[in-house]
């Protein structure tokens, strides 16, 4: 007797004019494995060459959110093995991400639930990013002794003041208003309204149907507790000193204490490379350059104590309990971060990731 046919993780249609992909692993929150990301990459390419194809939306099956993220389990399982499916994985994941900044026709993201890590890479950077009274979003990578990636932290150092700061060390989940104040989405749009407006991308004849078509379904959001919180963020997390940044927030008290105390119990390694990255984005001048600037940090981190000691804590063991190595923020130097960033060998994962050269030799 055979087994029954499994359902491929990713799904894709075309209704009228709209192209649709829905990741399809709602028990995992749609994570994202490497064939996910090779198929859509494939396919949004050859929609975007498709004269019947006026938009695309990726939305995620289930109730439960769009994405949660990369496979944690799965990078788990590889790095003892070396990382090599897990570099193979961000290097297709990555030039995902690229395609959706740079496409050439409307690209909706339903950002409804769950929108964490690798769900932020392929849908805020698209061009039409629409958040619900559902979303919880967020880059959740410190916990786990990583490095936000994605793009994620090209987008948040430009956010208001250090607004984007907070979000990167504390892997605080956003919600809608957030979201929409960071710069991550567009559009507040109710969960219920979701399917009226899909329907209406059907019939998407020119770019300009898609706003018109969000802007009649589009709500005024409720008011963001990170706005709010604006002014003094903008002079608590200044600077590229965490231990300056930790001293401020804990003398003043309040929301400030207990942002450091989330910061505190997070890797060392993790948010010092992290404020670090966050920086050097802000100077990037396109999302390629830190596509590739999180490919670098992210195949050393494949080699860090850390990241495998995170995961183990917060997904397969769920202790809480991370045993970070070094400890503490006074143990790690700036020469120790730098080597982060560093340019990576031909043997180092397979060598640069080169986003940015592809770039400007297609320009």
């Amino acid at each position: 007797m055979s087994d029954a046919p499994t359902e491929p993780e990713v799904l894709f249609e075309v209704r009228g004019a709209l192209g649709i992909i829905t990741l399809n692993r709602p028990r995992a929150v749609n994570a994202l494995t490497h064939g996910m990301v090779e198929a859509a990459l494939d396919q949004l390419t050859a929609w975007s060459d498709d004269d019947s194809v006026a938009c695309v939306m990726i939305t995620g099956a289930g109730d439960r959110g769009l994405c949660a993220g990369g496979d944690i389990v799965a990078i788990y399982r590889d790095i003892p093995e070396g990382g090599a499916g897990t570099a193979a994985f961000w290097r297709t994941e990555y030039r995902l991400n690229a395609l959706i900044s740079n496409y050439p026709k409307p690209f909706i993201a339903f950002m409804d639930g769950l929108v964490l890590g690798g769900g932020v890479g392929i849908s805020a950077h698209g061009s039409h990013r629409i958040v619900t009274e559902r979303t919880r979003s967020g880059m959740p990578e410190t916990t786990i002794g990583f490095v936000p990636d994605v793009g994620g932290l090209y987008l948040l150092s430009r956010a208001p003041g250090e607004a984007g700061t907070h979000a990167a060390l504390t892997s605080s989940h956003l919600d809608a208003a957030d979201a929409l104040f960071l710069g991550l989405a567009d559009a507040y749009v109710p969960s219920t309204k979701l399917a009226d407006v899909a329907t209406a991308l059907e019939a998407v004849r020119r770019a300009e149907d898609v706003d018109r078509i969000i802007e009649q379904f589009a709500e005024t959001a409720p008011g963001s507790a990170l706005a709010g919180q604006a002014t003094w963020m903008a002079k608590d997390y200044a600077g590229d000193s965490i231990e300056r940044i930790l001293g401020r927030l804990r003398v003043r008290g309040g929301h400030g204490a207990e942002a450091a105390e989330l910061i505190a119990a997070k890797s060392p390694t993790a948010v010092k490379t992290t404020l670090a990255a966050l920086r050097r984005a802000a100077g990037l001048s396109s999302l390629e350059e830190a596509l590739d600037q999180d490919y670098r940090v992210g195949a050393r981190m494949l080699a860090s104590h850390d990241f495998l000691e995170g995961i183990r804590a917060q997904v397969i063991d769920k202790d809480r309990q991370p045993k970070w190595s070094p400890a503490n923020f006074e143990q790690i130097s700036p020469e120790m971060i730098r080597d982060y960033f560093e340019p990576l060998g031909p043997d180092e994962q397979g060598g640069e990731l080169g986003l940015a050269t592809d770039a400007k030799e297609r320009a």
